[in-house]
């Protein structure tokens, strides 16, 4: 009986033990708390949160020096949980589409979890946006404050093959700069990564209605045609003469109703491949605001919000279609299954980097 007592004993010391230092007990991590977190440089703030590494908030000044929130969201990060819209997330492994959620690598077919019909989006049902990140780094002072998110995938998350680290860090820059790096290292397997910020904006204010009048224009003279579902036929076609066609400033509202929905599309970018590059310019007349991107990747869906359908945003505000724009640089959707896109197979020898810098002003 003592020598029972005596090991139950000795148990209990050392479950506290690895407790104190590695901080778990029986082999299981303690949950990551998810908290709120803000970076502040001159008139701009930016709020995050390490559930889904997501962007909450981006205020601004309009024309008149009036501070507002230019970027959807909840009131609550516990309603970021229960989230279908990807409001502001860093979505991944593979951000967009993959036809039939399966796809071929070195000899191997790997079938994915589908969370939309029988497609995969965003990297499925439980994909990079709907899990706790780490808080590596956060410095709130000095010239550029900047968080860092990390987030450790395993090898099989969602059906993907290989462990992989990743990271993103939101950086606060003079001049009202919003810069956002995306970095993901292979353990072991080869594996397709493909990350992508999908803050919705709306230069108007969160709640200030739809964005048909605010103005874009869109540095690619190709777009990738998609199905019924979405889905990529493989082809590269010219914007010019289709609804596409924003090499020129234009309202999007202009010819949006020559689309079923709405904009849903991923642009060719021009440019050399790898390299930083014009994305796209954003410009608000009410508000005065302009938006420009800059990104490192091949391609960008611009989409318009379509299926946003009463949806209760930050102050009660209830957002609805084509409430705000979302620009996401990333590899071509289902590049997995169509070998003449840009590959987004990292190996071991290859790391993943996706850059971005948003530079907002006010318009002369």
């Amino acid at each position: 009986m003592v020598l029972i007592q005596n090991m139950e004993k000795i148990s209990f010391l050392f479950s506290l033990l690895l407790l104190l230092v590695f901080g778990f007990v029986n082999g299981s991590p303690p949950k990551e708390a998810v908290g709120v977190y803000e970076l502040k440089n001159g008139d701009m703030s930016v709020k995050f949160t390490n559930w889904g590494a997501t962007i909450i908030s981006v205020v601004l000044p309009d024309k008149n020096g009036k501070l507002g929130d230019i970027a959807l969201g909840y009131e609550s990060v516990k309603e970021y949980m229960n989230d279908t819209t990807y409001f502001g997330a860093l979505v991944g492994r593979v951000a967009n589409r993959i036809g039939g959620a399966k796809f071929s690598l070195n000899g191997t077919q790997y079938k994915l979890v589908a969370n939309e019909g029988k497609n995969m989006l965003h990297g499925g049902p439980k994909g990079f946006g709907d899990v706790v990140w780490k808080v590596k780094k956060y410095k709130k002072d000095g010239p550029a404050p900047y968080i860092l998110f990390a987030y450790d995938s395993y090898d099989g998350e969602e059906g993907f093959p290989g462990a992989l680290k990743v990271t993103v860090a939101y950086t606060l820059l003079a001049k009202n700069k919003l810069s956002v790096t995306m970095k993901a290292k292979v353990v072991k397997k080869y594996t397709p990564v493909n990350l992508a910020q999908h803050t919705y904006w709306n230069l108007g204010n969160h709640d200030s209605g739809d964005i048909l009048s605010e103005e874009i224009q869109i540095f690619a003279s190709l777009y990738t045609p998609v199905d019924s579902q979405l889905i990529p036929t493989g082809k590269l076609e010219p914007v010019k003469g289709t609804p596409y066609d924003f090499l020129k400033l234009q309202t999007i509202g202009s010819r949006i109703k020559e689309l079923p929905k709405g904009y849903d599309i991923n642009y060719a970018l021009d440019g050399t491949p790898g390299k930083m590059k014009k994305v796209a310019v954003v410009k608000d007349k009410k508000s005065g605001r302009v938006m420009k991107l800059f990104a490192n990747q091949p391609g960008v869906q611009f989409y318009t919000g379509n299926m946003i359908r009463n949806v209760k945003g930050k102050g009660g505000f209830v957002y609805k279609a084509h409430a705000a724009l979302c620009l996401e640089t990333q590899g071509f959707p289902d590049s997995v299954n169509h070998p003449n896109f840009p590959s987004q197979i990292v190996t071991p020898k290859k790391l993943y980097e996706h850059n971005m810098l948003f530079k907002f002003s006010i318009a002369s």
